[in-house]
């Protein structure tokens, strides 16, 4: 049996001193968001006690999709990084970046610089993504959503050369016979896709699952705790979506309270089973209780 744990959305905590001149762009709409609204929705408190919770789970593997930062500071990197060794080293714990990863151009470049070596597995050619981490029985798949975007955006894209990435991949694991778990920041959820926030190219990476297929797919970005399904080769796949890590629990955020989900996964004969199990805070409470279990397959 593997146990895969996924936390998402950290948005460490607290900001580091940011200059006036790293501002003069579109960072300072994500700063002013900070200081008047997230500071308070993600603040950051809880976040340690999830994390040591979760690793109470003894975990095989840690999914991580992405959004660690929130304005792409060159000094985020090293928080990120520091905060990435309390998870777990990179043999045991991976990322799919967010958008608040590539909050501008360069913001990539110094997140891949320091914890690059988190966003870096098994490939097909010279391209990063889709990398593959191989776990006993278990394939993760994590495909990157992040891009820089304009003021006022925080959307995702996959294009036609990641998707056909993709697609080998899941064929060849496929054929392997390896549990598929695709990881994504942005939710591949056409019904609630937005213009301004959504995935650019979600049809791509459905039509991908569809004729290739997988077992399980993982996001974050939405802070909310949902489960739906689309379309694979042999039947639906389960989408799975986890509120944010760093969300404080108070009442009147409009967004879920901290958690994580954890998945349990074993071959039975020429079937799988897989259990989901969510851990997380209560709005008024600092317990962190099992809000649901739920068995997928």
């Amino acid at each position: 049996m593997i146990t895969l744990a996924h936390i998402s959305d950290i948005h460490l905590a607290p900001l580091p001193p940011v200059r006036w001149t790293e501002l003069a762009n579109k960072r300072i709409t994500g700063y002013l968001n900070w200081r008047f609204k997230r500071q308070a929705s993600l603040s950051g408190e809880g976040l340690t006690n999830l994390v040591r919770h979760m690793q109470d789970q003894n975990p095989d593997f840690t999914a991580v999709t992405g959004d660690l930062v929130n304005l792409g500071l060159e000094t985020e990197a090293n928080t990120a990084y520091n905060w990435l060794q309390t998870v777990g080293d990179t043999a045991s714990v991976c990322i799919s970046p967010g958008n608040h990863d590539s909050y501008l151009k360069p913001s990539f470049g110094f997140n891949a610089e320091r914890w690059g070596d988190y966003m870096r597995g098994e490939t097909l050619d010279e391209a990063q993504f889709p990398f593959v981490r191989r776990v006993g029985d278990m394939a993760v798949i994590s495909c990157s959503s992040s891009v820089a975007s304009g003021i006022g955006f925080a959307l995702g894209r996959f294009g036609p050369d990641q998707a056909a990435r993709l697609s080998r991949i899941l064929k060849l694991m496929g054929e392997a016979g390896y549990f598929r778990v695709i990881l994504i920041h942005h939710p591949p959820n056409l019904e609630a896709r937005h213009p301004r926030l959504g995935l650019y190219g979600a049809r791509l990476f459905r039509d991908a699952v569809a004729e290739h297929g997988a077992e399980l797919i993982l996001h974050g970005h939405t802070h909310k705790s949902t489960i739906y399904a689309i379309p694979g080769k042999t039947g639906d796949v389960p989408v799975v979506g986890v509120a944010a890590a760093g969300a404080a629990q108070s009442e009147d955020t409009g967004e879920d309270p901290a958690r994580y989900n954890l998945f349990r996964i074993e071959r039975l004969g020429t079937a799988w089973s897989c259990t989901m199990r969510e851990f997380g805070f209560q709005r008024l409470s600092p317990d962190i209780v099992l809000r649901l279990s739920l068995r997928i397959y």
